[in-house]
């Protein structure tokens, strides 16, 4: 079973599986309700009850099925898979991409300036390349989807990797879409040795 490193920050908690892939999940707490983000299940989820009121599951890629279901049902709380809203939150939904195969929503959380990726962006080697700490998903390089542009995060929390709080967190979103396409050949060739680990 690989090592999970827990993170408590101003938001909530973060998880992030030691392994290649670093999959990561949040528990995003206010006003004593607390939203699972793209969880696993297991006794971190159960720290993460601990924290609040439970209000939801939120599924942000329609892929990333996890135990999302299964922690809802538990916990007797709503499964948003993908939504296009989150009633009841302090959260906007933000379609990130739309295409066939790929589903995600970015959230944005305006009063914490917090900004929440699945996919597009990540933190672990297999999307920076090693070189930077937030990099573009490799198959999104060539066209990077636009709908991120413009925010200014305090939070970045990542599907994939450690989060990054404070100015850098708008930094290395900035810098995650200007190196997008010019990276591209260093990502695919650092590729073989990031999936080994």
């Amino acid at each position: 079973m690989p090592r999970i490193d827990v993170e408590a920050h101003a938001l909530g908690l973060t998880w992030v599986v030691e392994e290649p892939m670093e999959r990561a999940f949040h528990a995003l707490v206010d006003d004593g309700r607390v939203w699972l983000v793209d969880p696993l299940d297991g006794p971190e989820t159960e720290r993460a009850e601990t924290l609040g009121e439970s209000a939801g599951v939120l599924q942000l890629l329609d892929r990333h099925n996890r135990d999302c279901a299964a922690i809802a049902a538990r916990l007797g709380v709503p499964h948003l898979k993908v939504p296009d809203s989150v009633p009841g939150s302090p959260f906007e939904a933000i379609p990130v991409v739309r295409i066939p195969g790929w589903k995600e929503t970015a959230l944005w959380w305006p009063a914490r300036k917090a900004l929440v990726v699945a996919e597009v962006l990540a933190a672990n080697p297999m999307h920076t390349g090693g070189e930077q700490r937030v990099g573009m998903h490799l198959f999104l390089r060539p066209w990077p989807p636009s709908s991120l542009r413009g925010y200014r995060p305090q939070h970045l929390l990542l599907g994939h990797g450690h989060g990054v709080h404070g100015p850098e967190a708008t930094v290395d979103l900035e810098t995650a879409y200007a190196r997008a396409r010019r990276d591209l050949p260093r990502v695919l060739w650092a590729l073989p040795s990031a999936v080994r680990g």
